[in-house]
């Protein structure tokens, strides 16, 4: 790892381990900030009492989000000034949004998990595993159809892509297998960006070794002339693929500005995927610490509501806490302060923590040009909705500016101790009543609708006894809807499921809504324009 400067004196990767309890001889380093945790250390403490979980999801944002990331970890930091014992769980950045419109994914400010450049850039290396594991099976699926086709897998029913951690709008669908007998067979194929490849899914929910071999070795990759599944199993990719992953499984120890313990692992997307940090990473830190400060992408509609659904119920945790962010931009954003524009927004999001049967925190994520006034006015809402609002401002200040936070966060810790596990699905609902109960009671819809390939997906899942899954809605994360011009609270509105996707190793059913690209594109001026390498080997533009 190249990091030439540490202008915030980063403690050795070594202290930070040992923070946690860890010599030297327990951790695997990549250079001096940067090292891998060994899954068996969360073995080793499965006895271990958990510590309190706390989730930072968010109202629905701005294209330029609410800083979600930075409220994390200034909570994380936060929380840890005031003597707790705090880990921050985070997911790994891609380099897609790096390299277009978003930028890094690291946090901002002065609360930002270091060394940002590395951690933004090549990290690692578990993106690339994840994607030479998923190429790889895609590569043994046209060996397959090359030499035969033993398995009678209809080349025009393989919903296996290859997977690109780029944004490239070129390679969404592609012809592969051209050139004549000896270059394979010819057929439609595409590419997905590496966070939305079912592999990384697997990753960041598989429990240890043995499980993710299980669950890869379940991922459906195509079907046959007469419609039945082709697995992995079926093509004996998983040992192999697993082989490539058996370094990324193990959690990624960083640090913040502030030296707080931070495990920066998995990168699924929360528009198209779970949008979560490893469960591996997840229940590794709550056996380490008595506070674990993580997130969920997006706002409660999409990050927050797969994390229950998807996660808490896989891994068997469920967060003591929830933070939900806000923004004075974003509430003007949506409409203003009103009930169906930005503060209607904010209410919704309010109620959809409450479904899951607790009471959130708002933290109001404090820009210098903000109006007192208007912060005023987001605090007093909250109060009508007997939650608590505080201004946190860790941007500017660290930890010290989310002290405040810290402590209404406790504050509803205790609140709300003996809070029981709240699901809004039941596993044996059929897909169609997961997505109608989702589609109303956390967008606030009137109901779902579905098109005539939604229609043909859901009666070849539920022949192939897929109905038990969980659902992971994919949908734009610019609206409670599936339309990002609604913007604020809409009403009187359906939305429209145009496609279910299969991810059977993951153990969830894509529901596709609205026009959601498995591969990104580049805008007309791609942040990467800005990066430069100087004389000295320092980039700039990388921020």
């Amino acid at each position: 790892m190249y990091y030439k400067n540490n202008p915030y004196k980063l403690r050795k990767i070594k202290d930070v381990a040992a923070e946690l309890g860890f010599d030297y001889d327990n951790i695997l380093p990549h250079g001096h900030y940067i090292a891998k945790i060994p899954v068996d250390h969360l073995y080793s403490r499965k006895d271990h009492p958990d510590g309190n979980l706390v989730l930072v999801s968010a109202m629905t944002p701005t294209p330029q989000g609410e800083g979600k990331t930075t409220t994390t970890i200034g909570l994380g930091d936060a929380l840890r000034q005031l003597g707790y014992n705090t880990l921050i769980c985070l997911r790994e950045p891609s380099l897609g949004p790096y390299f277009g419109v978003k930028g890094g994914g690291t946090g901002a400010g002065l609360s930002q998990v270091m060394p940002s450049e590395d951690i933004n850039l090549h990290f690692v290396g578990d993106m690339y595993s994840v994607s030479k594991a998923n190429n790889l099976l895609s590569a043994m699926i046209d060996n397959h159809l090359q030499h035969g086709n033993e398995l009678g897998i209809d080349p025009r029913r393989i919903v296996w892509r290859r997977v690109l951690d780029l944004n490239d709008r070129a390679l969404r669908e592609v012809f592969v297998g051209l050139g004549g007998v000896h270059h394979g067979i010819p057929r439609m194929d595409g590419f997905n960006i590496t966070p939305a490849s079912e592999v990384m899914a697997v990753l960041c929910l598989s429990r240890h070794f043995q499980d993710m071999g299980e669950r890869l070795a379940r991922i459906v990759v195509g079907f046959t002339y007469k419609g039945n599944p082709i697995k992995v199993s079926d093509i004996q990719a998983e040992g192999a693929m697993q082989v490539l992953l058996r370094d990324a499984i193990h959690p990624n120890l960083v640090q913040t500005i502030e030296g707080t313990p931070t495990f920066v692992h998995g990168g699924a997307f929360a528009n198209i995927a779970q949008g979560t940090n490893s469960l591996i990473a997840t229940r590794m830190a709550l056996k380490l610490a008595g506070y674990v400060i993580t997130e969920a992408g997006f706002a409660t509609d999409l990050g927050a509501e797969k994390f229950f659904h998807i996660k808490c119920r896989n891994a068997g945790i469920f967060p003591k806490a929830v933070v939900v962010v806000a923004t004075v931009k974003a509430i003007h954003y949506h409409g203003g302060m009103n009930e169906s524009g930005g503060l209607g927004n904010l209410g919704k999001h309010i109620e959809n923590i409450r479904a899951f049967g607790l009471n959130p925190v708002v933290s109001i994520n404090r820009f210098r040009d903000d109006p007192e006034e208007d912060l005023g006015k987001i605090i007093d809402y909250c109060k009508t909705c007997d939650v608590e609002a505080v201004i946190s401002d860790n941007y500017n200040k660290g930890g010290a500016g989310a002290t405040n936070l810290a402590k209404a966060v406790l504050r509803s810790i205790k609140d709300n101790a003996g809070v029981k596990e709240t699901y809004l699905y039941k596993p044996e609902h059929t897909v169609q009543q997961k997505i109608e109960i989702l589609a109303q009671q956390l967008y606030g819809a009137d109901g779902a609708d579905y098109d005539q390939k939604a229609l043909t997906d859901l009666e070849l899942l539920d022949r192939n006894g897929f109905g038990g899954l969980a659902i992971c809605v994919a949908k734009t994360p610019k609206s409670l809807s599936d339309n990002p011009r609604l913007t604020g609270r809409p009403k009187n509105f359906r939305i429209t499921v145009n496609e279910l996707r299969l991810s059977a190793g993951a153990g969830f059913i894509v529901a596709i809504c609205g026009n959601i690209m498995t591969m990104p594109g580049l805008p007309k001026v791609p942040a990467a324009t800005r990066i430069k390498i100087l004389p000295d080997g320092s980039a700039t533009g990388l921020t």
